[in-house]
């Protein structure tokens, strides 16, 4: 489920409740220098109204769930042609939300003012290293090069850790290649069901945390090996950002086929793992929340097929198709599947 985390990896360690994640270092050693690792190829991003692609209909009975498959990133100035969403939307009797997470804890406005110096200690490198000396030169080298291309001389991203400085690069590459990360699809669904009076069936796994403070002050003094996600990170900007345009754009004009032949890198998914398998993550219940997140959506698109005549969600395309992929996880419990 990584679109529905993709916020998920810096929001856990930007509110200091997770340990980032905790891959060993592999050194790595480029064949080129990493300028020439960069690809950067000017393939042209839709603008514009556009369509979207259509919806698989999954049904029991005389019950239908109406699915939309997503993708991220999507074109920045994009404007989705949404009236087939909407109209489905409005004659539903539920809306599923997507696979969520959330890791926290509820605690007044005032003692969360308490935890601020801490939590911004925890977006830094330990003992204030720089990130030049939190990772190794050939990745450092490697980040140079990204960092000029799409940051330029901001020197604050220079003290973050691997993981958050990776998302910010990650983040700057998206928007000078014309794309966005998110802000399309589901506020246009939300606002369709208030509209409609239609209730929204929240998907959100959440773990609570009792002592804030503790977990901060560990994560605070602790050297985590996050680089695996850093390097994950990098080498997808090198290397996917026109596949990325690409499949941004087979989304934009509804082309199914184009966005399965398309090759998909899943950086979040190296990070995610890493960051679950870390010692503070296992201890706080983090190793096992992606799947709980994949459990919980599909007992309530169950529930839904079960009780109503129309229903409707989304969920990432890389979850929804292939193998092991939602659609074939509901085929084998006996529903059809109707594709768009």
């Amino acid at each position: 489920m990584a679109v529905a985390y993709a916020g998920t990896l810096a929001a856990l360690l930007m509110l200091g409740l997770a340990s980032g994640t905790a891959a060993a270092v592999d050194p790595v050693t480029p064949v080129e220098t990493a300028a020439d690792r960069v690809v950067d190829l000017e393939t042209l991003v839709v603008s514009g109204t556009q369509p979207g692609p259509g919806m698989w209909k999954v049904s029991w009975g005389d019950n239908t769930l109406y699915i939309l498959g997503t993708v991220s990133p999507l074109p920045r100035r994009m404007e989705w042609e949404s009236a087939e969403v909407e109209a489905v939307v409005a004659r539903s009797q539920a809306v599923i939300a997507p696979p969520m997470i959330s890791v926290g804890t509820d605690i007044g406005f005032f003692r969360g003012m308490t935890l601020v110096p801490a939590l911004l200690r925890a977006r830094n490198n330990p003992g204030k290293r720089p990130l030049r000396e939190a990772v190794t030169p050939e990745l450092y080298a490697r980040w140079e090069v990204l960092k000029a291309r799409y940051i330029g001389r901001d020197r604050g991203v220079e003290r973050r850790r691997p993981l958050l400085a990776a998302q910010e690069l990650y983040e700057a590459a998206l928007r000078r290649s014309g794309l966005r990360m998110s802000g399309v699809i589901w506020p246009v669904v939300t606002a369709a069901a208030k509209s409609a009076g239609v209730a929204v069936t929240d998907t959100t796994v959440r773990l609570p945390v009792e002592d804030p403070r503790r977990v901060l002050e560990e994560l605070n003094s602790s050297d985590l090996a996050d680089r695996e996600c850093f390097e994950g990170t990098m080498a997808r900007i090198e290397t996917d950002l026109d596949n990325m345009r690409a499949r941004a754009n087979a989304w934009a004009v509804g082309d199914i086929e184009a966005l399965a032949a398309l090759p998909y890198e899943d950086h979040y998914r190296t990070c995610m793992d890493a960051l679950t398998g870390s010692a503070l993550a296992r201890r706080l219940g983090l190793d096992d929340l992606q799947e709980r997140a994949a459990q919980a959506w599909l007992d309530n698109v169950e529930q839904a097929l079960a009780q109503h005549p129309t229903s409707f969600s989304m969920l990432a395309m890389q979850h929804l198709l292939g193998d092991g992929g939602m659609l074939e996880r509901l085929a084998a419990k006996g529903y059809a599947i109707e594709a768009p």
